[in-house]
């Protein structure tokens, strides 16, 4: 095969590319929910690892950590609708050499039980995994108060942090591995609704390295978590337009990649965002800050704006709020036409 005729892509399932540009990647591929994903992974670290322990919030039967407690009774601990406690005895139990993974959902780890989240786990910077699901606005049918649209924003800004949101099953599942051997607190953000499987078995996470997922030489989308597909399909759609779009998966929000980030900016020359959550201190405020401070190039940010989006089916909300596969484009032909 020539050099033209071989795939931009890298790590993709060769069943995906063809969904890309036919428009069935959404209803057509194979798609798992993420928080099912970890609740594999736990299994299998729990068998490898007799430190490993889960802690739940009366959310197991939801994140299917039911099965963890069903094999391993004696290193699971449910504390009912009391996050802060659970937080405060993940912190307790890290002292004594444990590895607990406090499950919850999104908005209960990142604001009902932040005080302890800050304070008991991260300030003396115990090894505590906090896993919650319900990321972003992927909970779409739950409405507002279930949709996590500020997690990231809000773990990104706590001093020693950890913030890690994989695109999909197999890649979560080697972000929960990861993060158990990780030295310190770890937060992982999983999706409610499914998405697409994307990536093969030799995809090379490591917690702080984003990874290129498609060439690109005239334009870059950097995206997290469930946004990673939308900006695939965006990326072949401006291929049959003539365009040369790269995608990273930056799933890892802190620490930053910013290498790859400043990279693709000398290289392309223009940088889209895209992002489930809410837009402020999120993945584009943070490549924003990398850009303007080590190669300045035409930006566009993609995320929710500022209102909390309402209930309803998740890729809908998607196209409402601005955030689909087409506004991505729409935004990667701005910042192309604002390179001059």
């Amino acid at each position: 095969m020539s050099r033209s005729e071989r795939s931009p892509y890298h790590h993709i399932l060769p069943q995906v590319i063809p969904l890309l540009s036919s428009g069935e990647l959404f209803t057509a591929a194979d798609s798992q929910a993420t928080r099912y994903a970890y609740a594999e992974a736990i299994i299998e670290l729990g068998e490898r690892n007799p430190d490993v322990v889960v802690l739940d919030a009366d959310v197991s039967r939801s994140v299917k950590t039911t099965e963890f407690a069903a094999r391993f009774p004696d290193r699971s601990f449910n504390f009912g609708i009391a996050e802060q406690n659970m937080m405060a005895a993940a912190a307790g139990m890290a002292t004594t050499g444990l590895i607990p993974f406090a499950t919850t959902y999104a908005v209960f780890a990142t604001m009902r039980a932040l005080d302890q989240v800050r304070n008991s786990i991260h300030y003396p910077h115990l090894n505590v995994k906090i896993a919650s699901s319900h990321g972003g606005i992927t909970p779409g049918p739950d409405g507002p108060t279930h949709q996590g649209q500020e997690d990231l924003a809000i773990m990104r800004a706590i001093a020693g942090s950890t913030v890690v949101a994989a695109a999909d099953s197999p890649t979560t599942i080697l972000a929960t591995w990861a993060a158990a051997t990780w030295d310190g607190p770890v937060y992982l953000s999983f999706t409610r609704d499914p998405v697409p499987v994307l990536f093969d078995a030799g995809y090379p996470f490591q917690i702080g390295k984003a990874v290129v997922i498609r060439d690109g030489t005239d334009a870059t989308i950097i995206a997290i978590r469930d946004m990673v597909s939308q900006a695939l399909v965006a990326a072949e759609r401006l291929a049959g337009e003539g365009w040369s779009v790269r995608v990273i998966d930056c799933h890892t929000l802190k620490p930053l990649d910013t290498r790859a980030i400043v990279e693709a900016a000398e290289e392309t020359g223009a940088i889209v965002t895209a992002e489930s959550g809410i837009i402020f201190g999120g993945l584009g405020s943070a490549v924003a800050e990398t850009l303007v401070e080590n190669c300045p190039v035409p930006m566009k940010r993609v995320g929710v704006p500022d209102t909390f989006t309402e209930s309803g089916p998740y890729l809908a909300l998607l196209e409402k709020y601005g955030l689909s596969a087409q506004h991505i484009a729409a935004a990667v032909k701005e910042v192309i036409a604002r390179k001059g």
